[in-house]
């Protein structure tokens, strides 16, 4: 086996051992979440997702799975990517807003009854926190997917919003755990919502 070999199977290896941890560590919070995310759809709500980065790529993964579809054909469910919309987010960037690149969309079109999804893949960050502020001005619950424990959203979470944290994983290694945390929440929903 050459050595690139060995890396790669080290990075494998590495990632079946932050998987395993992880699903132990997530699995009660992610019945929570899932349920907190079907209650806000039976409720005629919608679920309004953000993240920076490389987490965007999540949020839109996740909103096409609820626009479209997941595994199984079925009616379209609510959901919005509010990075997904580049020349809003730099118009509010180019007036020195970056803070408010989240919130400033939230209290636009967020609602009671509707729940913010935010993925964080990197620690703290202020405009996440502020859309976290900004839903709960608007009434909305909040569903927070992290990959690091105790952070400072963590500190402005209510007790009926819910949070998934893996295990302080960087950003690489917390990715592919993040996208199967999402794959079990689509695959809730539906169950719940569909029967499965």
């Amino acid at each position: 086996m050459t050595d690139t070999e060995q890396q790669i199977n080290q990075w494998f290896a590495n990632h079946m051992e932050h998987t395993a941890h992880s699903a132990s560590l997530t699995a009660p919070a992610i019945e929570r979440a899932s349920d907190a995310l079907v209650n806000t759809l039976l409720n005629d709500g919608k679920i309004i997702t953000c993240a920076n980065g490389n987490a965007n790529v999540l949020t839109q993964y996740f909103c096409t799975a609820m626009l479209n579809r997941f595994e199984h054909d079925r009616p379209a469910l609510p959901a919005i990517n509010l990075g997904a919309d580049a020349t809003t987010y730099s118009a509010i960037c180019r007036d020195n807003r970056f803070n408010d690149t989240f919130s400033r969309q939230v209290r636009a079109i967020g609602k009671a009854n509707d729940l913010l999804l935010v993925i964080v893949d990197d620690g703290h960050k202020a405009n996440l926190i502020q859309a976290i502020q900004a839903a709960h001005d608007r009434e909305m619950h909040v569903v927070v997917l992290s990959a690091k424990e105790k952070t400072d959203i963590t500190s402005l979470l209510h007790p009926e919003d819910h949070e998934i944290a893996l295990d302080n994983l960087s950003p690489t290694a917390a990715t592919p755990i993040l996208l199967v945390i999402i794959n079990a929440l689509c695959g809730l929903i539906d169950e719940k919502l569909f029967g499965g």
